[in-house]
């Protein structure tokens, strides 16, 4: 007995969306080591059906029609360009090893418009490599993508940050920079 609900990026109930579970159930933790507990599974995340609060899970699932579920794996770490399914791990494996790139985290951010996805990419330069243009690294970035992964992935935006937020595992929280970016467009 889980209680779960799938919505879509604006919060509406769907069959292939982000997975939420409906609290109370058994085996949800109540804490986290050196972590705020609320803010990791609670804070920003949509009210149920009839208000009720819901825990963040983090994969993506799509319901089938005979009443199975296929899970997709984690929220964060895929996305859709240009209806073609890409890990974002493979886009900064891919990134990461151009020079004078520390390192990358690859993001789909969905525009206030509509429409399909646009990827945006994260960098931390290594040291000493601070003065790089933002214009010169987004060509240099869509033309390795173009190059070594797909030529239809077209970069939107790159970002040039000191450090990527990390979970206290160590995992990049690609929710937090797609949050950091729409905000910082408004």
């Amino acid at each position: 007995g889980l209680g779960l609900t799938i919505l879509d990026p604006h919060g509406h109930e769907c069959d292939n969306g982000e997975v939420f579970v409906i609290p109370p159930s058994i085996g949800l933790s109540s804490s986290i080591l050196n972590r705020d507990h609320h803010k990791e599974y609670y804070a920003g995340t949509p009210k149920g059906s009839g208000g009720a609060k819901l825990r963040r899970h983090g994969d993506q699932v799509e319901r089938l029609a005979n009443g199975y579920y296929r899970a997709h794996g984690r929220v964060d770490d895929t996305m859709n360009l240009a209806g073609i399914k890409v890990g974002s791990a493979e886009i900064e494996r891919t990134l990461s090893t151009l020079p004078g790139i520390s390192e990358t985290a690859a993001v789909a951010v969905l525009p206030d418009e509509g429409g399909l996805t646009r990827l945006v990419v994260y960098t931390v330069l290594s040291s000493g490599k601070r003065a790089i243009r933002v214009a010169k690294l987004r060509r240099l970035f869509q033309k390795t993508i173009r190059e070594q992964l797909n030529p239809l992935f077209k970069l939107h935006d790159v970002v040039i940050v000191e450090h990527l937020p990390r979970t206290a595992s160590n995992k990049i929280l690609r929710r937090q920079l797609r949050s950091l970016y729409s905000g910082c467009r408004k």
